[in-house]
């Protein structure tokens, strides 16, 4: 099974993605940061929006749904923390399954970054998109949610197999690899710097990732070989609050 994925930057650091169904030629959006960017990116390589899938309510995810739906007449399928700001025709929640055409996808619950917050991973694709639950080298702030809440989120993600490509919602890596780098002192994690050192440097994003890479790199999803705190939540709070107040 095809899922092909054509990725856009719009605002300031955030990426978009309209995937097709290579079988039904079905095409969703994941997101919608900006309406009329979505719109142009889909125009310009000729796909109509059929689904519009959300993984939370912030406006650089959801702001943009009325605008695609009038142009494209999609369904908009989300949380249900969306419908309390912008409009969503489905409401879905972790366990469900949604297609497009003959892609399935899994609801993953991530809450954390905001209660509601989901993701939708294809097994047969071998994809996930993750909005902001989960970056290259980084993972999203908790805003509304408990730090033990979000490492179960990023726990959830893991245990993805290693080769799932993982498609965040922005361009952060930099600034996550200098917090990195300042808690991880591991060749390993040197390495991939380096490497998305000289990715940043030719104007060329960093996302997508694997969730391997992330497993091996990340010191979120490192968190309890990072510290000493007595349990993995305690110490992903640790590695947490400690990017909170980095200022490097």
């Amino acid at each position: 099974m095809s899922l092909k994925v054509h990725q856009f930057a719009c605002l300031d650091d955030n990426y978009g993605f309209l995937i097709r169904d290579e079988v039904s030629g079905k095409v969703g959006c994941i997101d919608t940061p900006d309406g009329a960017a979505v719109i142009a990116a889909a125009e310009q390589v000729g796909w109509n929006i059929d689904v519009v899938f959300n993984t939370h309510w912030h406006p650089d995810h959801a702001g943009g749904n009325e605008a695609v739906r009038q142009r494209f007449g999609s369904h908009l399928v989300g949380p249900a923390e969306v419908q309390e700001h912008f409009p969503v025709d489905q409401i879905v929640k972790h366990g469900d399954t949604v297609s497009l055409g003959e892609t399935s996808f899994s609801v993953i619950d991530t809450g954390g970054h905001t209660l509601g917050h989901i993701c939708y991973y294809s097994e047969a694709a071998h994809k996930v998109f993750v909005g902001d639950t989960l970056f290259p080298l980084g993972c999203g702030r908790v805003f509304e949610g408990t730090f033990e809440q979000m490492w179960e989120s990023l726990s959830r993600l893991a245990a993805l197999p290693a080769d799932t490509v993982v498609y965040s919602a922005h361009e952060y890596t930099l600034s996550n690899a200098r917090f990195a780098a300042s808690v991880d002192t591991s060749e390993t994690l040197a390495a991939r710097i380096r490497q998305v050192e000289r990715t940043r440097e030719r104007g060329q994003p960093t996302v997508p990732t694997t969730i391997g890479e992330e497993i091996a790199t990340n010191p979120f999803l490192r968190a309890p070989l990072l510290s000493s705190a007595a349990n993995p939540a305690e110490a992903f709070a640790e590695i947490r609050a400690a990017k909170d107040n980095f200022r490097g």
